[in-house]
């Protein structure tokens, strides 16, 4: 099963366990059986010296949607508490370049962690730290320049999330063939323009792209409505691709790629409503 999700788009991602190392046509449960061997139905078998197709091998468990929630709360609970002990003990001085390193770190850890054949539990673990401590920054910065704005955006995300997932369960909306390569196509480009324009604001050039507050101008909101577009977007096709892995028999390992995909979702789009939330604040 293939997604276009960047998190969830490794070409065996989500595959079925008859596809992690068992041979075709392999039944776990069914090692052996008279007929293939060349008996005929009511010949004697030889109990002794008949000799299976195979060894009989150990089944891995199967990924299922318990497991995958389990795990999401887990990074999720590891984000939060990462932040707010940034926000306890970050001092003012060092939001700013926390908030743009950490962004360059975080943004190289998923795409090591996506690029890898096997998901990598400590790397997944490492990401949720890190982003921790970005979100951390980033939601001090946003609670001292507007008190009271990050609770909004934390019930503004957990809404949203819970309207696509309604949008989804009830409603079939689903990101799928072309429409789903523009998805990924804008996102890149998206990632392209954010970096290109953190490179510029370096040498003092702002392009208005991540400019924040009620002084936004049309190029922030773009920035910001796109990325809410975007990120919802993206949790449509996580939802769809985990419901495929399970469907297939993925196996239990890969509710870990699962998890990460959707941590990496929900913080994309707490960050854009924040920054919303943010133009409509003096």
């Amino acid at each position: 099963m293939r997604t276009n999700n960047p998190v969830l788009s490794r070409p065996d991602a989500f595959t079925s366990a008859s596809q992690q190392g068992y041979p075709q046509g392999f039944q776990p449960d069914a090692y052996y059986n008279p007929q293939q061997q060349g008996y005929a139905p009511g010949q004697p078998q030889d109990s002794f010296n008949r000799q299976p197709t195979m060894a009989p091998q150990q089944v891995a468990g199967r990924m299922t949607i318990e497991d995958v929630i389990t795990k999401t709360a887990m990074l999720l609970l590891i984000v939060v508490a990462a932040a707010s002990l940034t926000m306890l003990l970050l001092p003012l001085q060092l939001l700013a370049p926390v908030a743009i390193i950490g962004s360059l770190v975080a943004l190289v850890t998923v795409w090591i962690v996506s690029a890898r054949r096997t998901i990598s539990v400590p790397a997944v673990f490492a990401y949720a730290v890190v982003e921790g401590v970005i979100i951390g920054a980033f939601s001090k910065l946003f609670e001292y320049m507007y008190p009271g704005i990050v609770m909004q955006a934390v019930l503004g995300t957990v809404v949203a999330a819970f309207v696509v997932l309604g949008a989804y369960k009830y409603l079939g909306a689903r990101v799928r063939g072309r429409l789903a390569q523009i998805v990924v196509v804008s996102m890149i480009a998206y990632v392209i323009v954010s970096l290109i324009n953190l490179a510029l604001l370096l040498f003092g050039v702002n392009l208005g792209w991540a400019t924040i507050g009620p002084e936004a101008g049309p190029i922030a909101w773009l920035a910001a409505g796109l990325g809410v577009v975007l990120a919802a977007a993206s949790l449509l096709m996580d939802f769809d691709a985990i419901e495929q892995g399970i469907r297939i028999g993925a196996p239990e390992s890969e509710s870990w790629r699962g998890a990460f995909g959707l941590t990496v979702t929900l913080i994309w789009l707490y960050t854009n409503i924040l920054r919303i939330l943010s133009f409509f604040r003096d």
